[in-house]
């Protein structure tokens, strides 16, 4: 019993049967206007589906009065963009119209009837119920008083869940929406992934600084040196905090500004920034750094950031070549040092590389490639990318 009254407890069951006697208002409205032709909105008012912005109103109205959910997906707001979608907002309006009479038809006769059983029960014959002839009064028509009430209950569920039904399959969003709602979800996966690299690469490189300067630092016991490890410990957490501030306000905001994220121009901080940690860098930079598209600059300059990274966090202090080159077409990226068992991907290193991974596709969403492993007694990341 508690199941089958369960939906009188639910906002919708109310809101929904409210939305069916919207259009009824301007039924009776028009019937104090023309009472010879009380059908004639019937005629026009779908009519108005043909206009495209009907379809966007109609659709925020059953978001708010027929779904549970206030945003559901299943309906679209927006307007009609093609005759099909006009088409369907036309159905929509003679279906809500015809479901809007029957609406109120049930809600204003069952009642009556009800209250007419009860009359004829005690005495009293109406002669002006069409829906209720009956011969002559007596005391059994109060059993089956509750009859109306137990029908007008069934419709009262039964046609809100009519109507949200056709709403969501006149209302709802076309095959060039949905298309599009997918090219926004993809956008949206693509960006959190962007920003989990963001942190990987920025944070990740100022913690593996710290952890090896603040060793060699314990290991050396000379104070002057620990007052270059605290310098340089100090100068990475800066820079890092400052990539942090950049990719939390890419997170506060949905489209935050590229412009602020470091570049091949600033490589020569990043440089010493290894440098300070123990590495020991033959870097060379040739071309036009500052003509790199921003872009290609960015992405170029997380994967340098990544390759130092791994160097000092699985091969220490050890000798490594930077070759970094603007080509016509291309900006080449290299970067190399002495091959150990703790490289990752390398023999016997039992590590997963992830980042590694990022770098091939960070070099693959812009059209370019990597190639990572040994090569000659070195351990080896080459990048190319094209600038166009």
């Amino acid at each position: 019993m508690a199941r089958l009254l369960r939906p009188l407890t639910r906002w919708t069951t109310y809101t929904r049967f409210l939305h069916l006697w919207v259009p009824m208002l301007v039924s009776s409205v028009w019937i104090f206007i023309d009472p010879a032709t009380p059908w004639a909105p019937a005629l026009v008012l779908p009519l108005l589906g043909l206009i495209p912005a009907v379809r966007r109103g109609e659709g925020v109205q059953a978001q708010v009065m027929l779904m549970r959910d206030g945003d559901d997906p299943a309906v679209s707001v927006v307007p009609s963009a093609t005759w099909r979608d006009r088409l369907r907002t036309v159905l929509w309006l003679q279906a809500r119209m015809v479901l809007g009479w029957a609406a109120a038809g049930v809600s204003v006769w069952l009642p009556l009837i009800t209250v007419d059983l009860i009359r004829i029960s005690t005495g009293y014959v109406p002669d002006d119920n069409p829906f209720l002839p009956v011969p002559h009064a007596h005391w059994a028509y109060a059993l089956l008083a509750p009859l109306p009430l137990i029908a007008l209950y069934g419709a009262f569920i039964g046609l809100g869940t009519l109507i949200t039904v056709l709403a969501c399959r006149l209302l709802g969003p076309s095959a060039a929406e949905r298309v599009a709602a997918l090219e926004e979800r993809t956008e949206q996966l693509l960006e959190r992934t962007r920003i989990a690299r963001e942190l990987h690469d920025s944070i990740g490189h100022a913690l593996t600084v710290a952890v090896v300067q603040a060793g060699a630092a314990r290991a050396a016991g000379d104070p002057e040196f620990t007052d270059r490890a605290l310098l340089a410990i100090e100068d990475t957490g800066r820079a890092a905090l400052e990539d942090l501030e950049r990719v939390l306000g890419v997170l506060r905001e949905s489209r935050g500004p590229a412009s602020g994220r470091p570049t091949l121009v600033e490589a020569d901080r990043l440089l010493e920034s290894a440098r300070g940690s123990g590495a020991k860098i033959d870097a060379e930079l040739t071309g036009a750094l500052e003509t790199v598209p921003g872009p290609v600059s960015r992405e170029g300059y997380r994967i340098l950031q990544e390759c130092l990274t791994n160097v000092l966090r699985h091969a220490g202090s050890v000798p490594v070549r930077v070759r970094v080159a603007v080509e016509e077409r291309t900006l080449s990226l290299e970067v190399r040092n002495p091959l150990t068992a703790e490289i990752p991907g390398g023999p016997g290193s039992g590590v997963r590389g992830s980042g590694l991974r990022g770098i091939r596709e960070r070099a693959a969403l812009l059209g370019g490639r990597a190639r990572t492993g040994p090569d000659d007694g070195d351990w080896q990341v080459h990048v190319e990318l094209p600038l166009r």
